[in-house]
């Protein structure tokens, strides 16, 4: 008697189990459809496909701004999730590509070419992103043709604001023109606003050093073979291709092609600026230099 009513027990008992598991599931799906149908997920989706974010940058935007109650929003682990199982009008070919860090090395092999002050000169404090104005340089090109138009490039190392300007080649005279450019529009501000530029050592910056005979910016070079010595510029050199991919003849871009790429990057929200942008964060710093 005992035995019959102890295998019972267990037989009844797995019922249980399954028909809690099944309630369990319903009550999943039904909270999943709930959440599918939601505002914040629209607009996510919205913000994904318009604007090319990334499915953290929305998430975080959101909940920094209290765009959406705590009820109505779901993780980012949840919205890929969601992707995956192609749920919503989002792939993951829309989604940005996840970076890759390269493992930092040094080659041994030398570059002959020194252009300026090294890199091991630079102030330490420079490197710990806590000043303003403080700036990598460098160019994307296109094509491998040497009649291609290039893309200068420059990085502000606090805020990431970017700056990418269509230059008539990648040569020293091309840079020089895109730098006098820069100084004539931000004026006698131009020092407060770029006290230093990290390059490095490529011929289209054999004259960049020559800035510091007329203003009070101080121009620094890259160990060669170094790029991790230029993250910024590398991680937004990489955003950048998302709209100017590689092998495609910058010639076919306007000028106003490139721009409207660098403004993309600069209106991406940002986890490392708390979900803050690039543009924000570089105008409060003007509005200080400007104030003074």
């Amino acid at each position: 008697m005992k035995r019959g009513a102890h295998h019972n027990t267990g037989r009844y008992g797995a019922r249980r189990a399954q028909n809690a598991y099944e309630q369990s599931h319903a009550n999943s799906i039904k909270k999943s459809k709930r959440f599918l149908s939601s505002k914040f997920v629209s607009w996510v989706v919205e913000m994904v496909i318009k604007k090319g974010w990334s499915l953290d940058a929305c998430y975080g935007y959101a909940k920094t701004h209290s765009l959406y109650a705590d009820s109505e929003m779901v993780c980012v682990k949840t919205l890929y999730n969601y992707v995956d199982s192609m749920l919503l009008a989002v792939r993951n070919i829309d989604l940005p590509l996840k970076a890759r860090r390269r493992k930092r090395r040094r080659n041994v092999k030398d570059n002959l070419k020194h252009l300026g002050r090294s890199i091991d000169e630079r102030p330490d404090e420079i490197a710990s992103r806590n000043e303003f104005g403080h700036w990598e340089i460098d160019t994307v090109i296109g094509s491998k043709s040497k009649s291609d138009n290039v893309v200068l490039t420059l990085v502000e190392r606090l805020t990431r604001k970017y700056i990418a300007i269509k230059i008539d080649g990648k040569t020293a005279s091309a840079v020089s023109v895109a730098i006098q450019f820069l100084q004539k529009y931000y004026g006698n501000k131009f020092s407060q606003i770029f006290k230093t530029i990290t390059s490095d050592n490529g011929s289209e910056f054999a004259e960049l050093a020559e800035l510091e005979n007329n203003t009070t910016t101080k121009v620094y070079f890259a160990h060669p073979y170094s790029s991790w010595e230029r993250g910024s510029n590398e991680r937004h050199n990489g955003l950048l291709r998302r709209l100017v991919p590689k092998g495609k003849r910058i010639d076919k871009y306007t000028s106003d092609d490139i721009l409207f790429a660098a403004d993309w990057c600069n209106l991406l929200p940002r986890r490392i600026l708390e979900y803050k942008t690039p543009d924000d964060l570089f105008e409060n710093e003007l509005d200080k230099i400007y104030a003074a």
